[in-house]
């Protein structure tokens, strides 16, 4: 079974995808995979440096993560670009990793975290969906307090993500991560004895 976790940036995708791990599920998780496609040397890494310069880069020749989210998430077209590089790179190594794990655990339940599960059209590569869910102004103010962003860059980011009571709609269930984090364990505890 692959469950696609999903949700919204500061919605808590990473507290519930530890409690799922902690259960026996397998994680993959596509930021982690993002971060491996734009390592120095990597086919991705490479279109990003052709199509931004080497302005992008770091001294050490690792992209500047932070100059780079300034620069897409002000532009639709350029977020759009990069997704286009790093996505279809994440989607192999999903596909790559998820059939080692089944060759050695065939009943294995796998859990994708894809943060833009919805936005980037793979809900079809998920058995079922399961969305972390948190009101707009919690998202805003853990944003802020997370990275150290001011509240109109925070918003600038929730905009170039579908809004979460919009994935809300599409999911097969709901975790409501905006209470105690025994109310999320509770939440996830429920779901997983629905699934084994």
């Amino acid at each position: 079974m692959i469950i696609g976790l999903t949700g919204g940036i500061a919605s808590g995708k990473s507290t519930v995808g530890k409690m799922l791990e902690e259960k026996g599920a397998h994680l993959l998780d596509a930021d982690k995979l993002a971060r491996e496609a734009v390592e120095p040397g990597q086919p991705a890494w490479h279109e990003i440096v052709d199509w931004l310069g080497e302005k992008i880069l770091l001294p050490d020749q690792t992209i500047d993560r932070a100059g780079l989210a300034k620069l897409v998430f002000k532009d639709k077209e350029k977020l759009k670009k990069l997704n286009s590089i790093v996505h279809p790179w994440v989607g192999s190594r999903f596909n790559a990793l998820s059939g080692e794990i089944k060759a050695k655990d065939p009943g294995a339940i796998l859990v994708y975290d894809i943060p833009l599960l919805f936005e980037a059209g793979m809900e079809g590569i998920v058995d079922h969906i399961l969305l972390v869910y948190v009101p707009r102004e919690v998202q805003i103010e853990r944003l802020q307090q997370r990275d150290g962003l001011s509240r109109s860059e925070a918003e600038l980011r929730l905009e170039a993500q579908m809004p979460l009571e919009e994935k809300r709609d599409q999911s097969d269930t709901v975790i409501d991560n905006s209470g105690s984090l025994a109310s999320t364990a509770r939440q996830v505890n429920q779901f997983w004895q629905t699934i084994i």
